[in-house]
């Protein structure tokens, strides 16, 4: 059975300073993981398009994806 990779950040809150030896096994997951994404050509295209669009709305606005899309406040 493989490991969620979310299994890593519960056993580091868990081991404190001692998750450099106890969390070798969740740590192998969550690299085995991490390495599929990276050497998925779709998922490669996918970030790159993103990225793309987000460097041309840039261009066009001026204003970084982030503060684009917080919202206003409502008492003005």
């Amino acid at each position: 059975m493989a490991l969620d990779p979310a299994d890593f950040t519960k056993c580091c809150k868990n081991s404190g300073l001692l998750m450099v030896v106890k969390c070798r096994k969740e740590n192998s997951a969550l690299k085995e993981c991490l390495t599929a994404y990276y050497n998925d050509p779709a998922f490669y295209e996918e970030c790159k398009m993103e990225y793309l669009k987000e460097r041309e709305e840039f261009r066009k606005t001026g204003i970084p994806t982030k503060k684009r899309l917080q919202k206003l406040p409502t008492s003005m």
